[in-house]
């Protein structure tokens, strides 16, 4: 089959507080996953807290605080942002490598805190709009275009605090304000932006900053959050009419567990009730069957008089996604959240992951159709990946093939939803182009990258980058544009 289309951009994801580090440097307040401890498989996660009584505490990512307890830094725990793999220091050499292999987009997400430290600043922190002035132009030296993620999961710890983080009105001004700020620094370097990451899936306190997890709370945070990106939306057009604005969506897909009319419906339902954020984001409104999404969970959001119109009015110009896994869905499925993923029921025609996801490359194929039927917009697939356990051999090599053979079948599948579907894809950025911090569990060792580093689940090592015979693989589809898949 053909290669990709023209100017089809191909490259690699992180997020700041997985990837860059430096926590504590150039002018950076504290951030909310500043408190996220590491975990594994077996152990969750966790926010660590002073309690009301000024004891010690914790508790797991998705969860309530307890009555007056606030998130606190402890000398003795170990917090995987505050180092991650130290991209603040080593952006020259990681940028290097991606030039390597011929990447055409890097996405990367600005830390909130390191611009505005504690959010409600009136001018930002110039040290931090600089480090990424560097990173940028670092990125221009080898014709790689920045996907800039204005908010990925994360916000000044002090909007947490002192306004309850998403959960008030007051926090949209100062996003609103954050993001003007690098939409006007960086007109004509950046065109294409996300305002939010994985808005579907977000919440807990270092996610969206509100101390309850009630669905009560999150939806409120989460409606807020649409104004912030609609306003921002219509910010970036009057600012430069070429900006192409996205939000990112998880969306691991959903299959019928059979083909009995209940499974079927349910499994409808539950895809939609998984959408619906898109809905809103891309259409520029709720659409009716959010009524009874809410009533069923008792949901009264509160809106302004205007919410309506600024959503209306700030439409997505693109639809972005991650796709990592699928699931099956009957009439009793309850799904959960796990691994940082929402959960089904397992196809037992799938392989799985160590990590216990599905991998599923028709599926990719599946969602890119499902979404530009839907809406009719450019797509870009902005994380998939293989989290697994790399080997590094005396001699210094990491045979992936395992990931080769993943990104390969999802490639085709790509391909022919390009090709044979005819679906407008801008691109693919793959989770992490160099090894980072595994979101669900705080790990080194769940590896994504084609480049290691040399670092283990408490941060000790090297930091020593190392190319996988992934990288090499890589460099070949990149420079063939998608059409040698071999491996």
């Amino acid at each position: 089959m053909s290669a990709f289309t023209d100017g089809f951009l191909w490259g690699g994801a992180t997020s700041d507080f997985q990837y860059e580090g430096g926590f504590n440097e150039g002018g950076k307040g504290l951030s909310t996953h500043d408190f996220e401890t590491d975990g594994s498989l077996e152990r969750p996660r966790m926010i660590s807290l002073k309690l009301a009584d000024g004891s010690r505490g914790e508790v797991p990512t998705r969860e309530s605080f307890p009555d007056g307890a606030e998130a606190e830094i402890y000398d003795d725990v170990y917090y995987p942002s505050h180092k991650a793999v130290d991209f603040y220091h080593h952006y020259k050499e990681d940028i290097a490598l991606m030039g390597e292999m011929g990447f055409g987009v890097f996405r990367f997400s600005i830390c909130w805190s390191r611009i505005f430290p504690t959010g409600d600043e009136l001018k930002p922190n110039e040290e931090g709009l600089k480090f990424y002035d560097d990173v940028i132009t670092e990125l221009e030296k080898y014709n790689i275009q920045p996907l800039i993620t204005i908010c990925h999961d994360e916000l000044p710890d002090y909007l947490a605090k002192k306004y309850d983080g998403w959960s008030s009105r007051h926090v949209i001004d100062c996003y609103v304000r954050y993001a003007t700020t690098l939409l006007e620094r960086y007109k004509g370097r950046c065109r294409l932006w996300l305002t939010f990451n994985e808005i579907n899936a977000v919440n807990g306190y270092a996610q969206i900053g509100t101390h309850k997890q009630d669905e009560q709370t999150v939806y409120q945070a989460k409606h807020h959050m649409f104004l912030a990106s609609a306003i921002t939306v219509k910010i970036a057009h009057q600012i430069d009419p070429d900006n192409m604005m996205g939000t990112m969506y998880a969306l691991s897909q959903m299959y019928p567990a059979t083909c009995a009319p209940e499974d079927v419906m349910a499994c409808y339902i539950k895809r939609r009730n998984n959408l619906w954020f898109s809905d809103v984001m891309a259409r520029g409104y709720y659409p009716n069957y959010t009524d009874e999404f809410f009533r069923e969970r008792n949901v009264k959001l509160v809106k302004e008089p205007e919410d309506d119109k600024i959503l209306r009015e700030g439409p997505l110009d693109m639809v972005t996604f991650s796709y990592y896994r699928s699931m099956t869905v009957s009439k009793d499925t309850k799904l959960t959240w796990a691994m940082g993923l929402l959960g089904g029921d397992q196809n037992p025609y799938l392989e799985s992951t160590n990590w216990g996801w599905p991998i599923d490359p028709i599926g990719l194929r599946y969602t890119l159709n499902e979404l530009y039927d839907r809406y009719q917009k450019p797509l870009f697939v902005v994380e998939n990946g293989l989290g697994e356990i790399d080997i590094m051999k005396e001699d210094g090599t990491v045979e992936d093939d395992y990931r080769i053979r993943y990104l390969a079948q999802h490639f085709e599948e790509m391909k022919k939803a390009v090709n044979i579907d005819k679906v407008p894809l801008l691109g693919y950025t793959m989770w992490g182009s160099t090894d980072l911090v595994s979101l669900s569990t705080g790990e080194m060792k769940k590896r994504y990258g084609f480049v290691y580093v040399d670092l283990d689940d408490k941060g000790n090592g090297t930091g020593i980058r190392s190319r996988k015979k992934s990288f090499e693989w890589m460099k070949k589809v990149c420079h063939t544009n998608g059409e040698d898949l071999s491996f």
